[in-house]
């Protein structure tokens, strides 16, 4: 389906950012993200207006496009609004995910260790991904989750670009302390662990 294939491409092309891959600065064409991204032009340029919006792609109007540049100071100020609204959104999703999202949130966790185990720091990043996506989903309150979408990707760059295995394993053991209270549907288990790993987050 088409949205299935603007998402596709949109993650695909979201990671390429994340991971430095598409260097921040870069100059690109609608041509190379389509070629990157594996899918048709469509859905590709529904993708680029996302990343457009969520200010990792910017579209300069007769020039073409550029990647964003990263901007450090801004990881403080991003950290201060997800501590006061993703703690919420996990205790909301602790008492209404689906039984099908609290599997699919083990199975993340378990993609998290597996990476840590491989010392992949990319494969953690893409369960990171999913991770969100389903804590998206769960949520029954598309106003919180829509204003921590753009947030959680520049804070996944910003966190890349200084990246160590280290600093992984901690991140890891923080995620899956969420996921256990949320598979537990304990609410104020899942409120703590979340802050528990934003605070750790914010500190770098």
């Amino acid at each position: 389906m088409q949205a299935s294939q603007s998402h596709n491409a949109y993650r695909a092309l979201e990671l390429l950012i994340v991971t430095l891959k598409l260097a921040p600065g870069e100059q690109v064409t609608e041509k190379q993200l389509i070629e990157l991204a594996g899918h048709g032009r469509t859905p590709v340029r529904e993708a680029i207006q996302k990343l457009e919006w969520q200010g990792l792609i910017v579209v300069r109007p007769r020039v073409g496009l550029q990647i964003s540049q990263i901007h450090p100071e801004h990881h403080s100020q991003i950290m201060a609004v997800r501590q006061q609204l993703e703690p919420l959104a996990a205790a909301l999703v602790a008492t209404n995910a689906s039984t099908e999202q609290r599997q699919a949130l083990v199975q993340c966790a378990k993609a998290m260790t597996g990476a840590a185990t491989e010392g992949s720091i990319d494969d953690f990043l893409t369960a990171d991904k999913l991770f969100d996506e389903i804590l998206e989903a769960a949520c029954p309150n598309p106003f919180l989750t829509a204003s921590l979408q753009p947030l959680q990707t520049h804070s996944r760059r910003i966190w890349y670009s200084t990246a160590t295995l280290e600093k992984m394993d901690r991140s890891v053991s923080l995620h899956v302390a969420v996921i256990r209270a949320i598979k537990d549907g304990d609410e104020g288990a899942a409120k703590s662990a979340m802050g528990a790993l934003l605070g750790y987050l914010e500190r770098g």
